[in-house]
This record gives C-alpha cells, sequence and structure tokens, in this order.
C-alpha cells in the first residue's frame, strides 16, 4: 500500500512513517516544516519507499498529484500546541478547517481512505470523565482564543463525517489524548519534552497554573500502532475513536518525577497561566478517554508506561548532541514549590 501523511515530518507522522516502511508498504510524507522537522524523516530518506515534499496542504495542485498517486490518506498536519494556538488564533483556524478540507476534498476525487486525526480538545471543559466519543461537547467563549483550536478540529471532525455521508468517502476519525514521546519538541507548550529540557539543563522547570491539572500521556510509539490498526481495518469507516492512556498524573507530580528521573538540582516553579498564556486563559482539570472502542475493535492498549517513555525522551536529547535554548520567561510571580 502507498500511504500519503500530511504533517509527516512531525513528532507523530514520523514514526507512523517509520512504522509503515517497516511493515513493507510505501510512504510519502508531506510537510511544510511550520512544526515538523526534515530531522525527524533524514534516517528515512535513503529508503526507495520513502520520499518528503516539503509543500503546505492547502496548495491543492500539489496534493491533487499526491493524493492521486496513493492509497491511503493519513491526515495528520493541523497547528497544534497551546502556545501556538493562543498566539496564532487565525493560523490555527485556516490551518485546520482550510487544510483538512483540501484533503477531504482531493480524496473524494480519487476516492481514497482517509484518516483524520483529532483531538481531545474536542470536549472541551465537560466535566464527564471519561470522555466518550459520542459525549456532548463544552466550549468556551469565543473571546478566548483557546477555543479557537478545538471549534477548528470539530469542524474537521464534521466536514469529515459529511463527506462519509453524502459522497460515501471511507473516512475514520481518530481523537488523540496528550500524545509523547522521542522527537517530540518543547516548543509550543508540549509538557513533557520541555520539562525534561529545563531539568536536563538545571534550569527551572515551569508549572503553568497550580500543577494540580491532570492528564493521561500516551506514548507515541503506541499510538502509531492504533492509527495503523485503523487504517487496516474497514470496519472503523465512518466512525470516531479515541486514543491515548488512563493512567492520571498531575502535572505537578509529573514536574517532580521528570525532577528525579533526570537527577536535576532544578527549582520546580508555579506561572499563572496569565503570564504563560493570556489574561483569562481556561484549562481543563482533568483529561481522561474512554478507550473501550478502539480496544473492542482492534484489541488496543497502550503498552509502554510513563516512565519508559521520559527515560527514551531523556536519551533521544543526549543522543542529539546539543540542546535546544529554552525560552527564558520573565516570572516575578513565579512561586517555588520544590
Amino acid at each position: 500500500m502507498h500511504y500519503l501523511i500530511t504533517g509527516g515530518a512531525g513528532f507523530i507522522g514520523s514514526h507512523l512513517s517509520e512504522a509503515l516502511l517497516q511493515k513493507g508498504h510505501q510512504v510519502t510524507a508531506v510537510d511544510d516544516l511550520s512544526t515538523g522537522q526534515l530531522a525527524n524523516v533524514d534516517h528515512l530518506t535513503a529508503d526507495p519507499n520513502f520520499q518528503i515534499v516539503i509543500e503546505n496542504i492547502t496548495n491543492a495542485v500539489v496534493m491533487d498529484r499526491l493524493v492521486s498517486e496513493c492509497d491511503i490518506v493519513i491526515h495528520l498536519a493541523a497547528a497544534v500546541g497551546v502556545e501556538l494556538i493562543v498566539q496564532k488564533p487565525v493560523h490555527t483556524i485556516e490551518t485546520n478547517v482550510m487544510g483538512t478540507e483540501v484533503v477531504l476534498r482531493t480524496a473524494r476525487r480519487y476516492r481514497k481512505k482517509t484518516l483524520i486525526a483529532s483531538t481531545s480538545e474536542i470536549y472541551g471543559k465537560s466535566a464527564n470523565i471519561p470522555y466518550k466519543e459520542d459525549d456532548d461537547r463544552l466550549m468556551g467563549a469565543t473571546s478566548r482564543h483557546r477555543w479557537a483550536y478545538a471549534t477548528s478540529k470539530a469542524l474537521d471532525e464534521f466536514l469529515a463525517l459529511a463527506y462519509h455521508k453524502e459522497y460515501d468517502l471511507p473516512v475514520v476519525i481518530f481523537r488523540l489524548f496528550n500524545t509523547v514521546g522521542p522527537r517530540q519538541r518543547g516548543r509550543y507548550g508540549m509538557v513533557i519534552p520541555r520539562f525534561v529540557k529545563q531539568a536536563m539543563q538545571n534550569k527551572q522547570i515551569t508549572v503553568y497554573g497550580d500543577g494540580q491539572q491532570s492528564r493521561c500521556f500516551c506514548d507515541g510509539r503506541d499510538v502509531i500502532k492504533a492509527i495503523i490498526g485503523l487504517a487496516e481495518n474497514s470496519q472503523a469507516e465512518g466512525e470516531v475513536y479515541n486514543i491515548g492512556a488512563q493512567q492520571e498524573i498531575t502535572i505537578l507530580e509529573l514536574a517532580h518525577k521528570i525532577k528525579q528521573m533526570t537527577n536535576s538540582t532544578s527549582d520546580i516553579v508555579l506561572v499563572p497561566y496569565e503570564e504563560a498564556y493570556e489574561a483569562g486563559f481556561e484549562d481543563m482539570r482533568r483529561r481522561v478517554p474512554d478507550t473501550t472502542k478502539i480496544n473492542a475493535l482492534l484489541g488496543w492498549e497502550p503498552n509502554l508506561t510513563l516512565d519508559q517513555t521520559i527515560m527514551d525522551i531523556v536519551k533521544h536529547f543526549e543522543n542529539e548532541g546539543k540542546q535546544e535554548t529554552i525560552s527564558e520567561r520573565d516570572t516575578p510571580s513565579a512561586v517555588i514549590v520544590g
């Protein structure tokens, strides 16, 4: 099979490309390198079954050719990361909505099965934990830029399901919950790589808010097994699936864990949301997926532990032989907690 992966030079896209090549498939990755990096796929370029195309997915001419040549499209490209979403709301909305529209329109033209990556942000501020795929959604006010991302991804889902209903396009939607692992960067608010870098450099580990918000972190290598399983299963078409781990940890506990695992001398500081993002920023206290549906279809569940993932991220940064410069924040009202 020939897979087209949008966002293929990103953290998840590069691991997915790697796994598909190992299974004997052909892979074309398209990425504009706005958040992805060529370094993530450099080791794949010698494989005759792999090619990387540097282009934005809104380029309909290029996407027409790439989709026509593939068998399955996995659409990962999106504006992601809380900081980017808050800083560039126009970019977020246009990239997510317009890019997905191009992908779906072109996939319909050539009758290509298409998997659309969505997000746990879809559930918004709902307190109905754990989140099920058919749960109601609770969004914040439109004046809060944070909800632009969730709304844009919801529109992506509506559009994909509309293409399935009206045009019988085989589509699958998967919602990712806090996916982490080697090659993920701390840019734009990705918390674990940011904490690991700060700890490895013995710099302040900056926890936003009071640190009592909890998340469930799933290793990207487990996630791609679920994605490939959905791509290979025709029963998944026209459906939405959560992909994520279910073991919760507070962000403050996470900071202490990473500090201990890296033998760091870093202080852990609390930074108010209004300093980290913007005034009036809203966050969810918990975010836990119900993965009953994908487990019933594929028998999928995560295997890698959070400790394993953290240590692999540490090794990845060590093997790079260089440290990215961490943007220093002025944190006059930060509170040292450990």
